[in-house]
């Protein structure tokens, strides 16, 4: 029995195989997986501050006046998500109390809703930037990683055909290349498609936080009593 086998086949030699397609299957599935991660880190780390800043909500009502809860706000969101609907709705206000323009005629509930409305869709718009990006990597990357599978089968089939019989040494490298594509695209796949579903739920908690908020907020300036909408 011959005991002389092939060198250990690893990723370097894999990558050394590897021609112009393959190494550019890899450099794509490689950026996809950096752009996502940063995405991914980044909501993450975005989420976790707003959610530190949600427990001044309470503090705010406790403010002896709206300019004092305003500032007390804008001191604990750092995100700047749950100040703006504050200022903006006095800024609403003022401008019904104090302007001639056309604002001075619109009825102060449809006002204040319709600025909370604006300073919502704001923040969503916000939260939901890079989860298309995300969704897109998570839908296209095992395709991409299937594609260098193919590629690597094509190589191993080329090479089974030039030497007329099946031999392993010719197989191994392809095969194991179509393989690694495979893993890949796996790879960065699925941390995306966890981190789209993870970041969305949160941005539906928020979401329903800052119309709760808004709720709150509009009860105020129109009626001048808060009334708390989770209850």
């Amino acid at each position: 029995m011959n005991d002389t086998l092939h060198p250990t086949l690893g990723l370097a030699h894999y990558w050394a195989q590897g021609d112009a397609i393959t190494h550019t299957v890899a450099y794509v599935l490689l950026l996809m997986s950096v752009i996502s991660w940063y995405y991914i880190t980044s909501k993450a780390w975005t989420s976790w501050r707003i959610r530190q800043s949600a427990g001044v909500l309470e503090s705010f009502w406790d403010a002896p006046s709206m300019d004092d809860a305003i500032n007390l706000l804008k001191h604990a969101d750092t995100e700047q998500v749950y100040a703006p609907l504050a200022t903006h709705a006095v800024e609403a206000i003022n401008i019904k109390a104090n302007s001639q323009s056309l604002n001075a005629s619109v009825d102060p509930s449809e006002l204040v809703t319709r600025t909370l409305r604006q300073q919502i869709n704001r923040v969503s718009s916000r939260l939901e930037s890079g989860l298309t990006l995300l969704a897109s990597v998570g839908s296209t990357a095992p395709f991409i990683g299937l594609f260098g599978t193919v590629w690597g089968i094509y190589h191993a089939l080329a090479a089974v055909s030039a030497a007329g019989t099946i031999q392993i040494d010719k197989v191994a490298g392809p095969v194991g290349e179509a393989l690694i594509m495979t893993a890949l695209g796996l790879a960065v796949a699925i941390p995306a498609v966890l981190g789209f579903n993870a970041i969305n739920r949160g941005n539906k908690l928020l979401i329903a936080d800052l119309n709760r908020f808004g709720n709150d907020l509009l009860a105020y300036f129109v009626t001048g009593a808060r009334v708390q909408s989770g209850e």
